[in-house]
């Protein structure tokens, strides 16, 4: 990449400073009558000065190891996907990248296997990982991780997962022992960057994965306080399936010179899914949440609090459903183990927040239920994408009472959604045809699993030195921002 370019965002690392809009950003004035682009959400695209070069239709025309290539065949993945094709050639070439799609659409590979690549042959010193990934949530971490082991694993890079609520100590101990690339949540990674586990300055290639959740989640002050840490002078890849102000400071801040690939969100869900919405009346609601959650086959089914989830879980319990719940409040280990759970079949509903919105891929899952639906279209599509993933087909079906109608309509139309409204109350024809609802079997069912795993006390902080309170009252906002995640 250009040297005069790089060293520019070198000097803005230094000083905070942003580089000034480039031309194409959003308005900040409208005419009579119309609210300016930046007051409906995304931002203009940035402009790529430097063409970039062009898509190519096949692994095997892009410069990457052998191993990689033979892994993707052992992986049975022969194709790429529109923004795999599309950014890797820039990617591999060093080059900025930002990446819009929505979820399910390829983004871990397009980012991951150029991290690989270009990581490749290079060893990492103790605490020095070369290459980072920065995700909001644990589950999309380990996600991140999952995908990318067998590739990093082809080429002899070791991977790192830094993630809250698991033993700090373990991660620490794999830094120490030397790991090129770290998959990593803000606060987390912050924590191991303050006791002195693990440094950045040897970062050269730096992806963040779901920015606008981060930002949307308060991460972006650790956020820009990590970016600031890594080599000035290294690629840095963004992607993210919505493009809004916040993650616009991240652009321009971060990114030089970026190759720009965007896929609509809302397309991509419009062609490969079905969109219901069921208006429903409230004293009918439960019951349908009811019958829709005993069908054959695997839902999740979204709840805007942790109390509303754990309580139409235990209904569902015992009304014969085999659920679970997922949220904030939940052990990483539950999470964990309900995920897995959930996968296997062994839970046929998982009921959750959104924290399963971003982040969690399940196989052959046909049904997103909103049975509340959500307040903002970005929540709307990461729901949606749990579904009809990797080009499958599926449903995203959201239940609406009478004083939520208006709501919705204004929440489709943002998101550039035409759905299907139906009518519908419990053991209706339509509620069965659209969903697979039946009704439940009553038979109350309990979902068995190991106890949870706790820590032997002190056994993660024996010979070191204990932090100051103000140090253990900082890491505790932290956790709290990967608690929420």
């Amino acid at each position: 990449m250009n040297r005069t370019r790089k060293n520019d965002r070198s000097a803005r690392a230094r000083n905070g400073s942003q580089a000034p809009r480039r031309s194409g950003g959003p308005a900040r004035s409208g005419g009579q009558g119309r609210r300016p682009a930046a007051e409906r959400g995304e931002f203009a695209l940035p402009r790529t000065i430097t063409p970039a070069l062009p898509a190519v239709e096949a692994f095997a025309d892009l410069g990457m190891p052998g191993q990689l290539l033979a892994e993707l065949g052992k992986q049975g993945v022969t194709v790429p996907f529109p923004i795999q094709g599309a950014t890797l050639p820039n990617s591999l070439a060093g080059r900025d990248v930002l990446g819009r799609g929505r979820t399910g659409s390829g983004k871990t590979l397009a980012f991951g296997l150029a991290l690989l690549a270009r990581t490749a042959g290079q060893r990492a010193e103790p605490r020095r990982p070369l290459g980072l990934v920065l995700v909001p949530t644990r589950e999309l971490a380990q996600q991140v991780t999952d995908a990318l082991t067998p590739y990093a694993r082809s080429v002899g890079l070791r991977l790192a997962t830094v993630v809250g609520g698991v033993s700090i100590g373990r991660q620490a101990g794999a830094l120490r022992g030397g790991a090129e690339v770290v998959v990593a949540t803000p606060g987390r990674l912050k924590d191991l960057i303050d006791r002195g586990d693990c440094g950045l300055n040897h970062v050269g290639v730096t992806v963040l994965d779901e920015a606008d959740q981060m930002t949307d989640m308060g991460f972006m002050p650790q956020v820009t306080a990590l970016l600031d840490q890594v080599r000035p002078e290294g690629q840095r890849m963004l992607f993210s399936a919505t493009l809004d102000r916040n993650v616009d400071r991240l652009v321009r801040r971060y990114l030089t010179d970026p190759v720009v690939h965007s896929v609509d969100p809302s397309a991509g869900a419009v062609t490969t899914m079905e969109h219901h919405v069921l208006h429903v009346q409230e004293a009918d609601k439960h019951a349908a949440t009811t019958e829709i959650a005993a069908r054959d086959g695997r839902v999740i089914m979204f709840l805007d609090t942790k109390h509303a989830v754990d309580r139409l879980t235990r209904n569902l319990l015992n009304s014969g459903v085999r659920a679970a719940a997922l949220h904030g409040g939940k052990s990483q280990p539950q999470r964990t183990r309900t995920l897995a759970q959930f996968k296997t079949g062994h839970v046929t509903v998982l009921v959750a927040t959104n924290v399963a919105a971003r982040g969690i891929h399940v196989d052959d899952l046909d049904l997103v239920v909103n049975v509340d639906p959500p307040t903002d279209h970005k929540d709307y599509l990461h729901r949606a994408g749990r579904t009809a993933r990797a080009g499958e087909s599926g449903s995203v079906v959201t239940l609406v009472t009478p004083n939520q109608r208006r709501g919705m309509i204004r929440l489709m139309s943002d998101a550039g959604i035409r759905p299907r409204t139906t009518q519908v109350g419990p053991g209706d024809e339509a509620l069965s045809r659209i969903t697979g609802a039946q009704a439940p079997s009553g038979i109350p069912v309990v979902i068995t699993a190991p106890a949870a795993e706790r820590p032997r006390r002190g056994a993660s902080s024996r010979g070191r030195r204990r932090p100051s309170p103000a140090a253990r009252r900082a890491s505790a906002r932290r956790s709290a921002l990967d608690a929420a995640a």
